[in-house]
C-alpha cells in the first residue's frame, strides 16, 4: 500500500462494508474482522471497485491483537479515519461472549488507536439504541465503566456472570458502557488533537440485524420500527452517512458525543415516559 492517509475500518459485515465504501475513495484501506473469509470477500470487492486494500485478522477482545492492528495501521500512513463496527449481537452469543467483544473491544479499540491517530483525525464506535433503551446505571456504575482499564472491565461486580445472565441485558450493558467510555476517551484522543464519537444505529438491515429480526426479541424490534416517525429499518448507508459526517470536516467541533441514527425510535420511547410522568403529575395527559 502506498503511504498515504489511512481509514480503517473493523469489522466489515453491512455497515462496515457501506462504511469502508464511504471513506476509501482517495484513501488507503485497512479493514480488519475476526472472520477471515468475510475479511477476503470485503477485500475482493473493494479492489474489483479501485479501492486500495489491505487486510488484518484481528480478535477485537485481544490486547495484543488490537495492538498488532493499531501498529500495522500506523505503519501504513496517517491514520485520518477510523470506524469500530465489530460485535456480537444477542442471538449471537452468551452474555459473557457479548461483554467481551462488544464492550472490552472497544474499550480496546479506544486505549491501542488513541496512540497512532493523526492529528485531526477521527473515530467512531458503532454502539446501538440498545444502550438508550438500557436500565439507569447509578453514578458509580457509570464511573466504573468510563474509568476502570480494560483489562479490569470483567471483573467489575455488576458485570458478573451471575448479575448478567440475559442476553438482551448484556448487550444493553455493553452499548450503554460504549456510549459513556467515548465520552470519557475524548480527553485522551483530544490530546492528539483527534476526536471520537459514537453512532448509535437503531434496526438495521444488515445479516446482524436480519438476524435478530427472526429471533425471540423480533417482535419487539417490528414495534420499535412501526412506532417510529421514520416507519422503516435503516439500511447500511444510513449509517455509513452518519459515520462520514462524524468523521468528515463538518464535525471538527463535535467529540465525545453519540448520534442516534435510529428512524426517530429512541425520541418515541423517551416521548412515552414523559407522557406517563406527566398524566401521574396532572392527573391528565395529551398523547
Amino acid at each position: 500500500m502506498v503511504s498515504r492517509d489511512v481509514a480503517v475500518i473493523i469489522g466489515v459485515g453491512g455497515m462496515g462494508l457501506a462504511i469502508a465504501r464511504r471513506l476509501g475513495s482517495g484513501r488507503g484501506l485497512l479493514l480488519a474482522d475476526r472472520d477471515e473469509r468475510t475479511l477476503k470477500a470485503a477485500r475482493d470487492a473493494l479492489a474489483a471497485e479501485g479501492h486500495e486494500v489491505a487486510v488484518q485478522a484481528v480478535d477485537v477482545a485481544e490486547p495484543d491483537s488490537m495492538a498488532s492492528l493499531a501498529a500495522t495501521a500506523g505503519g501504513l500512513g496517517p491514520v485520518t479515519h477510523l470506524a469500530h463496527t465489530a460485535g456480537l449481537s444477542p442471538v449471537q452469543a452468551k452474555p459473557a461472549d457479548i461483554l467481551r467483544v462488544d464492550l472490552l473491544g472497544v474499550a480496546l479499540f479506544l486505549d491501542e488507536f488513541a496512540g497512532v491517530v493523526a492529528p485531526g483525525g477521527a473515530g467512531v464506535v458503532i454502539a446501538s439504541t440498545a444502550g438508550h433503551f438500557a436500565p439507569t446505571l447509578s453514578p458509580d456504575q457509570e464511573a466504573a465503566l468510563a474509568l476502570t482499564p480494560a483489562a479490569e472491565l470483567a471483573r467489575l461486580p455488576f458485570l458478573a456472570p451471575d448479575l448478567v445472565t440475559d442476553q438482551a441485558q448484556a448487550y444493553c450493558l455493553a452499548k450503554v458502557g460504549n456510549l459513556i467510555r467515548v465520552r470519557a476517551a475524548a480527553k485522551l484522543w483530544g490530546r492528539r488533537d483527534a476526536r471520537v464519537n459514537s453512532v448509535s444505529p437503531g434496526v438495521v438491515s444488515t445479516p446482524m440485524g436480519r438476524q435478530e429480526l427472526a429471533g425471540p426479541w423480533g417482535a419487539a424490534m417490528r414495534a420499535q420500527v412501526d412506532s417510529a416517525p421514520a416507519k422503516r429499518v435503516g439500511t447500511p448507508d444510513d449509517v455509513a452517512d452518519a459515520v462520514s459526517f462524524l468523521l468528515g470536516q463538518q464535525a471538527r467541533f463535535i467529540t465525545g458525543t453519540d448520534l442516534v441514527v435510529d428512524g426517530g425510535a429512541v425520541a418515541i420511547h423517551r416521548r412515552g415516559g414523559w407522557t406517563a410522568r406527566a398524566k401521574s403529575a396532572t392527573g391528565a395527559g395529551r398523547d
